[in-house]
């Protein structure tokens, strides 16, 4: 679904939900936000809005992490 839209090209009504539940789906499955924007042809900043509207629950970033070890 997302390979078939035209970059810039507005979406809406059913094709955005539809959208949103295929970006949320393979997100989900693993893809990273960049990843998605790639392959769709989008910015980030489409895919991550698209996420938000579709309800995921969106990742931290990731790296290391500074916790305090158990003494």
């Amino acid at each position: 679904m997302a390979e078939a839209l035209k970059k810039g090209s507005r979406v809406t009504g059913a094709e955005r939900g539809k959208l949103a539940a295929d970006l949320r789906k393979k997100y989900d499955a693993g893809q990273s936000i960049r990843t998605l924007a790639a392959a769709s042809g989008r910015s980030y900043g489409f895919v991550h809005r698209m996420l938000s509207e579709s309800g995921a629950t969106l990742r931290g970033r990731g790296g290391a992490t500074r916790v305090k070890g158990k003494k």
